[in-house]
């Protein structure tokens, strides 16, 4: 018999998945919507978890262990859609929304949804181009190295499927403003 509890489950969950959200923890760990919420609200009630709610989504994180724009970033990370679209923005160069809606094969409106947080969070641009809108990096935003490191890290999963495209769109962005 395991010596683990539901407690200490829900929290080496968001300890190795810092950033996720109650629908992500509850779809990997199986455990019922009740059980979830009360392990949610007792780490946090006994200091061993933050959460942040932001736009539909509420994010949980380990205490002390991520400075604030870690836990923006993070919160991208941690999701799919948010994720894909910054790497795309990152690889393409000023794709239009059109071509991301293609790209995701989603509807206009979740792709403007989506641009909208990346925007809110000082990643992307979004700059006219014509008739239509094209998006960029933020050219003030200089944490390509610590999304590199975050997703290392604490994705590895993801870093693994990434690590050959990401470095391909790293040495393009490297060669176009010779920051990276």
């Amino acid at each position: 018999m395991s010596s683990f509890t539901n407690y200490d489950i829900v929290l080496e969950f968001i300890q190795n998945n810092p950033g996720a959200h109650f629908r992500k923890i509850k779809k990997d760990l199986g455990l019922s919507i009740g059980t979830i919420q009360y392990q949610l609200k007792k780490l946090e009630d006994n200091g061993k978890i933050i959460s942040l709610y932001n736009s539909f989504y509420k994010f949980y994180f380990p205490i002390g262990v991520f400075q604030e724009r870690e836990k923006e970033l993070l919160q991208v990370l941690n999701h799919e859609s948010l994720r894909t679209i910054l790497f795309y923005i990152i690889e393409k160069h000023n794709p239009s929304k059109t071509e991301i809606a293609n790209y995701l094969n989603i509807s206009y409106s979740s792709v403007n949804w989506h641009l909208e947080r990346l925007i809110s969070y000082d990643m992307i641009i979004e700059k006219k181009d014509g008739k239509s809108l094209r998006y960029s990096i933020n050219t003030n935003f200089n944490n390509i190295q610590e999304i590199v490191k975050l997703l290392k890290t604490h994705y590895k999963s993801i870093w693994n499927n990434w690590a050959n495209r990401l470095a391909e769109m790293f040495l393009l962005l490297s060669n176009d403003d010779g920051k990276v």
